[in-house]
């Protein structure tokens, strides 16, 4: 039988299998906080950019395929992207916004931290997955690191890809994915060659992180909701005070429809009884 995840809002581990939220302004907001400009189109679409406009990022609801976050950064903000990192529809914000919040903290240190950064082995965004008990497998062609309900995956291909169809076709140096396989439970994202290491280390870390997120019911794909661990969030427990408040708002409430009634029982039943509480309603 499928399983019912309850109404409202749920804590929900690990994070790979809760789904993207409605909103993304977690994401954006580090962005914007260190002076990007924000524009928009009339689809719905996000588009923002650095002041020399070497770091764009797209969000991109309706876009032309399943890609939904699409970020680029330029050597030369009118020549070719120096890499891209890309993040498609069901892909978990909090995956997005660990990646956003230390690109925004990369480009007040500078184009250097931003552009490559500093040359780090791939053994940095690797170890948060197998800190956290995932298994690596290392071949010729490439390093995979698997989660231990085999739910979530990183691919670093060891293939140098070439530049162009890194940017233009599915081919990618890094691929990084989580869910049930299936239509909106299953989410990808990917770094190509250049990607600085600390940015998808930063990435790594947070899906790596046990810590429940919050998520409202509908956005946990219904696929994964068998797999994943959810709580209900416990409402918060009335104090004396929040009691005695809440029986006074009803006894208001039943005093005020007492006096509203009261002229309706206190006339004469007939035609001429309803028509003080029609009169009423209107008013």
């Amino acid at each position: 039988m499928p399983i019912i995840a309850p109404d409202g809002d749920l804590y929900v581990s690990p994070l790979y299998l809760a789904g993207c939220t409605v909103t993304s302004d977690p994401a954006l907001a580090p962005l914007l906080d260190h002076g990007f400009a924000l524009h928009d189109d009339e689809l719905a679409n996000v588009y923002v950019s650095s002041p020399q406009r070497h770091i764009r990022l797209g969000y991109l609801p309706e876009g032309e395929d399943d890609t939904l976050w699409k970020v680029a950064v330029h050597a030369d903000p009118f020549g070719p992207p120096h890499w891209m990192a890309t993040f498609d529809t069901p892909t978990p914000t909090e995956l997005v916004t660990a990646f956003t919040t230390t690109l925004a903290s990369s480009y007040t240190k500078g184009p250097d931290a931003f552009l490559s950064g500093v040359d780090h082995r791939i053994d940095e965004a690797l170890r948060p997955l197998t800190g956290a008990g995932w298994q690596r497998t290392d071949t010729w062609a490439a390093t995979t690191c698997t989660a231990p309900d085999q739910l979530a995956g990183l691919t670093y291909s060891r293939r140098l890809p070439d530049a162009q169809a890194e940017l233009h076709s599915d081919t990618h140096r890094w691929l990084l994915w989580g869910g049930k396989d299936g239509y909106h439970s299953r989410w990808y994202a990917t770094f190509t060659s250049r990607t600085p290491i600390h940015l998808i280390a930063a990435t790594t870390a947070r899906l790596a992180d046990p810590t429940p997120v919050l998520r409202y019911a509908p956005e946990v794909p219904s696929r994964n909701r068998g797999a994943a661990h959810i709580t209900p969030v416990t409402p918060p427990v009335p104090t004396p005070l929040d009691v005695r408040r809440a029986a006074a708002a009803r006894a208001r409430t039943t005093i005020s429809r007492a006096v509203v009634r009261a002229p309706t029982v206190a006339t004469a039943s007939g035609p001429s009884a309803a028509l003080p509480a029609r009169a009423f309603r209107r008013r």
